[in-house]
């Protein structure tokens, strides 16, 4: 499936449903609905970043599970989206202990240089900032998750050398 879907009208098919069925196959027959929350972030990764109502409901539909247990896991949780998103989101830990050590100076800089705050994208669709509650890497304070990968003891100049990395 195309990572630049817009219908989504039988999303769960092909590559998707595969993935989807592998996790399923890890839990026992009558707990499908223990997947939901692999089958979001599939489904997310494979829909432009970010979950539609439309979506979830096809989730649901799947897992056989009402449309309110999966949007339950999907708002409760805050690495899944429901707008788009840059290509490149920067997680930036909200805890106290990256508070103490400089979020705060880190996230300015963030923001004089990609032009937003967190909750935007830029205008190229490139970059989005998210404020994320802890990310449990405390001993790296201040830290940013992007993608898979942690970012730990960050400083304006190690943010530079990311962002000239990233293409920015």
């Amino acid at each position: 499936m195309s990572s630049t879907i817009t219908n989504t009208a039988n999303f769960i098919q092909g590559d998707v449903k595969t993935r989807i069925d592998k996790w399923i196959a890890n839990y026992p027959v009558d707990q499908k609905k223990s997947a939901v929350m692999p089958a979001l972030r599939i489904v997310q990764e494979t829909h432009n970043g970010y979950l539609t109502n439309d979506l979830m409901d096809q989730i649901a539909e799947y897992l056989e599970i009402t449309p309110m247990e999966v949007y339950e896991v999907a708002t409760f949780y805050g690495n899944y989206e429901h707008a788009p998103v840059g290509e490149i989101k920067l997680c930036i830990c909200n805890s106290i202990s990256c508070m103490l050590r400089g979020r705060d100076d880190i996230l300015k800089h963030l923001e004089n240089r990609l032009g937003i705050k967190p909750g935007q994208t830029t205008p190229d669709g490139r970059f989005s900032i998210k404020m994320v509650e802890c990310l449990g890497a405390c001993g790296g304070a201040p830290m940013m998750q992007v993608g898979k990968d942690y970012h730990e003891n960050l400083t304006e100049n190690s943010i530079d050398l990311l962002l000239e990395e990233w293409g920015k």
